[in-house]
């Protein structure tokens, strides 16, 4: 059962439209797994239809007109996929980035645990990325100099803060500092939308800290 969930506030900017493309694909991931979120969503987005109706009409000049049908033929947006996910089977969103399977992406490894693997969103400003961990495996004690979601996929993993499984959804703000532990009996593999890069704080790891850099895209 998911226990964390993302904030009103993201869930309304995600019903709006508006959130940042690599922040709602994170959202539009999470809702795969979680009725209760996308039960609000739906309402949100039944409220947000019912007030666009009581707008006066406006008129429209050629040239709009012109470039909404200019889009029509423009390939099908990532913010799409609401189907149940289970454990063998990724959320579509995510089967549609992958094109394949975990084995077949590029993984960099950062340190003898933790390996990530950068997938594209067209998003410029945030960094949107699988992580994985080794099972019991640790990220080292970091921040993250700005906004984390992090979205569990598979395994799960626990930190100062509490334990998370499938499907649960996390933020962090810049100040945050955490060590994430992979839990025993398999690898955790999550996905982490960031704006960016995460800071390790131990002295052991630091000299890692100008080698990563935000590959936002």
């Amino acid at each position: 059962m998911v226990k964390h969930h993302p904030p009103a506030d993201f869930l309304t900017e995600y019903a709006a439209g508006v959130l940042p493309m690599a922040q709602s694909a994170c959202v539009a991931a999470h809702l795969s797994y979680c009725q209760r979120c996308r039960h609000i969503v739906e309402r949100l987005e039944d409220i947000g239809g019912a007030h666009f109706e009581q707008l006066d009409p406006q008129p429209v000049g050629d040239s709009m007109l012109d470039r909404v049908l200019a889009r029509l033929d423009d390939p099908e947006p990532l913010r799409y996929a609401r189907s149940e996910a289970s454990d063998d089977r990724l959320p579509g969103l995510l089967d549609r980035l992958i094109n394949g399977d975990y084995a077949d992406l590029a993984w960099k490894r950062v340190t003898q645990s933790l390996s990530i693997s950068y997938l594209k969103t067209g998003d410029l400003e945030h960094e949107f990325a699988l992580y994985r961990i080794a099972e019991g495996g640790k990220i080292p004690e970091h921040t993250h100099g700005g906004s984390e979601m992090t979205l569990v996929l598979s395994g799960g993993f626990s930190d100062e803060s509490g334990e998370y499984h499938p499907g649960d959804f996390i933020v962090r703000e810049g100040w945050d500092k955490h060590t994430p532990v992979a839990l025993e009996g398999e690898e955790c593999i999550c996905l982490a939308v960031l704006d960016a890069p995460l800071r390790f704080t131990r002295l052991r790891h630091r000299w890692l800290n100008p080698l990563i850099k935000l590959n936002a895209g």
